[in-house]
């Protein structure tokens, strides 16, 4: 029973010390990935499911001076330019600032449209507010990323980790 202890041990560290490796190379390029795709999607009329909401939105902000026609191009190459730092993981930095500002942005709609967004103010979101609350998770993505910015990382020994903390 040890040795299978022992082996299923090896197997958790070599696993753990793999996902720490590769971790944040692979969270910065699906984010990368997801970001360039949606942002592709906004170049074509009718493709991305969020356009019309987006220039709604923009437009409000703006109050009215930035038509649909502007601003959903320059929200496409936006995300797409985000997209493609990610993926590259060339100017890191401007491209998380691109990232925060294009999300807060991207939470406004909860707020000038609640009426599309929640079929139960605040507690029942429609399939829109599911789409944009979970970009709760993309900002949090992109914390991982921008505490790496600088040359952290992940440190799969729990030890080393200990001692970073305390």
């Amino acid at each position: 029973m040890t040795t299978v202890t022992n082996w299923i041990g090896r197997i958790d560290v070599a696993a753990t010390r793999w996902m720490a490796r590769y971790g944040v190379l692979a969270l910065r390029i699906s984010l990368g990935i997801v970001f360039f795709w949606f942002g592709v999607l906004k170049f074509f009329p009718g493709l991305s499911p969020a356009q019309d909401l987006a220039a709604r939105t923009i437009s409000a902000l703006t109050f009215g001076l930035l038509p649909p026609a502007v601003s959903v191009p320059i929200l496409a190459a936006w995300e797409c330019l985000i997209g493609l730092g990610l993926i590259t993981g060339r100017f890191m930095r401007a491209t998380l600032l691109l990232l925060v500002a294009q999300m807060a942005g991207t939470v406004t709609p909860l707020f000038f449209f609640p009426a599309e967004t929640f079929t139960v103010f605040p507690i029942a979101p429609t399939l829109e507010g599911q789409y944009i609350i979970k970009n709760v998770v993309l900002v949090s993505a992109a914390l991982v990323l921008g505490a790496t910015v600088r040359g952290g990382d992940l440190v799969a020994d729990p030890e080393i980790a200990r001692t970073r903390r305390g």
